[in-house]
């Protein structure tokens, strides 16, 4: 025996595992599932999104069938902090998530020079990389002085280029530069960050790190070299002295050698020098032997 049951689908409920799928600088792909399973006619929707930033409020409705919803939130702007919050649209219970979009990138090509009495930084322009930024909003330059532990605001710029007077010699300073932060400093774009060190020698950080490094090669190279070289001399010196010892040996075996033996003969430590030892002892001949020459 079975029996069918079906439930009532309680339109109250909220939307379930409400997530992001993917967040880009205007723009974010949010995911969710319906307040129940295999709904048998269109539900829909309102997606509120909440500028945390600018306090704007904007309703977005969607309608269908499915169980999985993706939906896309556009006309966001790089930087924002948002509130989504996602409901039926006969006001049921909610679900609700944040979301921060993608911050502007960072200048590129970062560089200083030196003049007599200040120095000028220049990066590359952020419009040239960055569809959603417009040269009118200007960059702001910051500067941290690691000997003092201070951050300060220098200011801000439209142009590509920024002056830096009145700094300390002996002083070591990182400058960050970024797109210009909106709506008191919430929605800033990244910072790009240099070095600025040897102040007194008007060197950056990079170029102070190329100098150190050739010192570096500079003194170690010529070290090497001498090793090499006192290593060579050293094997050179081995290998002339294995040779004499070498030498030596066959001239002293060869002169112990006996053809009539065909080996070589060393006598005893006590009869060395003696050069008679070499020959065999003559004796006396027997009457009884025969002698038989050759």
């Amino acid at each position: 025996d079975y029996v069918v049951v079906k439930m009532i689908p309680d339109n109250r409920l909220p939307p379930r595992h409400l997530h992001s799928v993917h967040t880009g600088k205007t723009f974010a792909v949010i995911k969710w599932e319906s307040p129940y399973d295999s709904p048998d006619q269109d539900m829909l929707y309102a997606v509120a999104v909440k500028d945390l930033v600018r306090k704007t409020d904007k309703i977005y409705k969607v309608k269908t069938q499915n169980s999985t919803v993706e939906y896309t939130i556009k006309k966001l702007e790089p930087g924002g902090k948002y509130h989504v919050i996602v409901q039926l649209g006969n006001m049921s219970k909610e679900s609700s998530m944040k979301i921060n979009t993608v911050p502007l990138s960072a200048p590129d090509a970062l560089k200083i020079i030196t003049e007599n009495d200040h120095i000028l930084l220049f990066w590359k322009s952020l419009a040239l990389k960055e569809s959603n930024f417009n040269e009118s909003r200007g960059y702001e330059i910051h500067m941290f002085d690691s000997l003092m532990n201070i951050t300060a605001y220098l200011g801000n710029t439209t142009e590509n280029f920024f002056k830096v007077s009145n700094l300390k010699i002996g002083h070591n300073y990182s400058f960050t530069v970024q797109a210009r932060c909106l709506y008191s400093g919430q929605m800033c774009g990244e910072p790009a960050t240099l070095l600025y060190d040897e102040l007194g020698t008007g060197e950056d950080s990079s170029a102070a790190k190329t100098g150190r490094s050739t010192d570096v090669a500079a003194i170690v190279v010529p070290v090497l070299f001498l090793l090499l070289v006192t290593l060579g001399i050293g094997f050179a010196v081995l290998y002339m002295r294995h040779r004499r010892l070498q030498n030596s040996f066959t001239a002293f075996a060869n002169s112990h050698y006996s053809s009539r033996l065909g080996s070589a003969i060393f006598s005893s430590g006590d009869d060395l020098g003696d050069e008679d030892d070499e020959a065999p002892m003559i004796t006396g001949f027997s009457d009884d032997v025969p002698m038989v020459i050759a």
